[in-house]
Parts: C-alpha cells; structure tokens; sequence
C-alpha cells in the first residue's frame, strides 16, 4: 500500500512539473521553458532546413536538431499519457487517458513526433507522412498557456465563436452568389474564364476579401459594375469578424478592469486562511473543493510568492488562501454577541462540549491572543478568550455584532 502511495506521489509530481507551472516551483518552470525552447527550435530548424545554401552548409545540424526535439515531443506525449490520471482525478485510469489522447493538444502531441518515425515502418508513404509534420506548428498553442496576456486570445475566440461563425457563413453565401451572378453575366463574353458556376469562386474570393489578384477579372459592362458593387460588400464582410474580434478584446479587458474594482463596488469581503497539515483541503486540487457559487478562491499565498488560483491546482499544508465572498445584502441582519471571558466567569476552563447554554445559542468562533480558534466541543475556554455567539437568550456583559 505504501509503494502504491509513492508511486501516485511521484506520478502526481510529475504531471504538476510537465503542466503550467508557477514561479515557486522551480521544476516546473524550467521544463516549461525547455518545451518553449524545443518548439522554437524544431520549427526554426524545419523553416531553415528549406533553403538550399543552408541545407548545405548546415544541414546535418538542422537534422540532428529535429531529431532530437522530436524526441522530446515524444518523452512528452507519454508522459502526458501517464499523468492523465492525475489531471483528472475524478475520471477512471482508462477514461482519463482517453480524454487526453483525443482532446485537440493530445492530438497535436501525436502528430508533432509520430509522422517523423511512421516513415521507418511505411517507406511507401514518405512524403504524405513529411506533410503531417507541418501539424507541429501547433505547439505554439502550448506557449500561449504559459502566459496571461496570450490567454486573451483565446478567450476572445472562445467567447465570440458563434458571432465569428456567423460572419464566416454569411460571407460564403455572398462567395456562392456572387460567383453565380459573375457567371451570368461574364460567361460569354470569357468562356475560356468562366468556364461554369463554380469558376468565379477564385474572383469571388479575392474580390470579397479584398486581396483582388487580379488573374480572373469582368471584362463586360454589367461585370465592372457588379465588380465594384461586391468589392464594396468585401470591405464590410472583413470589417464585420474584425470588429467582433476587436469588440471581444474590449470586452474582456473591461472584465479584468470590473474584476479587480469589483470588491470596490459589490462590497467583497476577503478573509486568509492558513492550510495546517490535518486540514482536509490540504491535498486537494481547487475544482476539487466544491466551494459554493458565491465563494472563490482570489489567490495562494506560497513561500512568499503568490500563485493563480487555477483549478488544477493543488493545495499544501502552509498555503495561504485568500477566499473571497459578497457580504451580506438586504435590510435583515444578524445580530452576534462577543463575551469576554473574565476572571470570575463560570466559563472558564470548560470545555464547549460542556457549557450549559440552550440550544438556541451557537458559538461561532473564539478568538484568543489575535487568533481565531475553530469552536469545537473538546476546546477548553481560557480567560481572556473573546466569544463570538449568536444567541436568543440574554446574555450579561455582552457586546452586540450586526452582520
């Protein structure tokens, strides 16, 4: 039972360092920048392998250079197989691999290494499988992980998708359209260019997106001047998923902005909480929690520095958290009472467990000497000791609380 312990230790370690890192964990980073650094060189040893001088001079470097990124891609891609589990601790062995191995980066990660080695048992296929590696570009989507500021590109995307899909189809009803209507009425005149309804997809293409090659243009009247009318409409059709794009950009940035003016506005409140190492927290990653929807997790505190909340994070014993939650709204209150416990009170030195208090009374917490002590039954109350309660009864010396 022991090595069986260990051995998820180690493989929950290793999914922690081969994931996004932050800056404490030192192992992490560094592997991080070892997978940035290989896709760079991969891809700049590919591009450069393309140039006849270079290939030349350079080209057993440039070779060695992919082979060994390729290797690293595929280190890379198993142990991401291995450590699946770890990322998804609540599906099964077996549904965790399979979640990752057909999700987009999974897929990428294949196909960054496999098509290099598919050669050595299919000499047939060489050049189809050389055309797959054009897949590692991909990659790059990995560095975008790594940094904030990129995830807004991402986001935006995301966020706007159905609006982006939209412009995307409108404008290929206008491709289609237009191409019929250039057909009609270019057709006669160019047979030999316009050939049947599908030959003006080409024009239609470079006139609507305002590229305008030039090599398929009207040569008619009526042709120069549906031209003009379509070359109008190609300005507005890209205008439209640019200004989604940009409006997305907006928006988002003016989210962060409510976000961090919005304990200003709705009145957050924040409390710290110290993990201890008998804290069921401790051990457990953040979407594992089960916080209710009004509580979130605003930041860790660890080893001085502070790490993004984010939900594959695991807590410690020693974290700090920051947990923030809306205070409380409406014209109802609370109203608590603090006792000081003094000399003479019965209280103490009796254990919570023990008081004779009606059940309509709760103690809520307990400070003592600036700490705040977890009310169970076995605390044993001290003099001196402040006694937050919430209770129906009158209570003598006793300070009252709204909430």
């Amino acid at each position: 039972m022991a090595d069986k312990n260990t051995w998820l230790k180690r493989r929950k370690r290793v999914c922690e360092i081969i994931e996004v890192g932050y800056d404490v964990d030192w192992p992490s980073r560094l592997y991080d920048l070892v997978n940035a650094l290989a896709i760079f060189i991969n891809l700049g040893a590919s591009i450069l392998y393309t140039f006849d001088q270079l290939r030349t001079q350079w080209g057993w470097l440039l070779l060695a250079l992919e082979q060994v990124t390729v290797v690293f891609f595929a280190a890379d891609y198993c142990l991401r197989l291995w450590t699946s589990p770890a990322l998804h601790p609540k599906l099964s062995e077996p549904r965790a691999v399979l979640k990752y191995a057909l999700s987009f980066s999974g897929l990428v990660d294949l196909l960054s290494f496999l098509p290099y080695y598919l050669p050595i048992f299919f000499p047939a296929g060489a050049v189809a499988f050389r055309m797959f590696r054009v897949v590692r570009i991909f990659r790059l989507f990995r560095i975008n992980a790594y940094y904030d500021s990129l995830n807004v590109i991402t986001e935006v995307i995301a966020s706007k998708r159905q609006q982006l899909l939209s412009s995307v189809f409108i404008i290929l009803i206008l491709m289609l359209a237009s191409s019929l209507c250039m057909y009609s009425l270019e057709h006669e005149a160019q047979p030999e260019v316009f050939t049947n309804a599908f030959s003006g997809i080409w024009w239609s293409m470079s006139t609507l997106l305002t590229v305008g090659y030039g090599d398929i243009y009207p040569i008619t009247a009526m042709g120069k001047l549906f031209g003009i009318g379509i070359a109008f409409l190609g300005v507005g059709m890209v205008a439209i998923p640019t200004g989604i794009i940009s409006a997305g950009f907006v928006d988002q940035y003016s989210r962060i902005k409510r976000l961090s003016e919005y304990a200003n506005e709705a009145d957050i409140h924040f409390i710290k909480v110290t993990l201890l190492q008998k804290d069921p927290w401790a051990g457990q990653t953040i979407q594992q929690l089960g916080l209710p929807a009004g509580v979130i997790v605003a930041a860790i505190r660890r080893g001085g520095q502070i790490v993004i909340p984010r939900g594959n994070v695991e807590l410690r014993p020693g974290d700090t958290l920051v947990l923030g939650a809306q205070s409380l709204k409406g014209d109802s209150h609370i109203d608590l009472k603090e006792l000081v416990l003094r000399s003479q009170n019965p209280w103490n030195g009796q254990r919570i467990r023990d008081l004779d208090i009606s059940r309509q009374t709760i103690i809520v917490m307990v400070k003592r000497k600036g700490n705040a002590l977890i009310p169970n039954g076995d605390l044993v109350l001290k003099e001196g000791d402040s006694i937050i309660l919430y209770t129906q009864s009158h209570i003598r010396d006793t300070t009252t609380i709204e909430v």
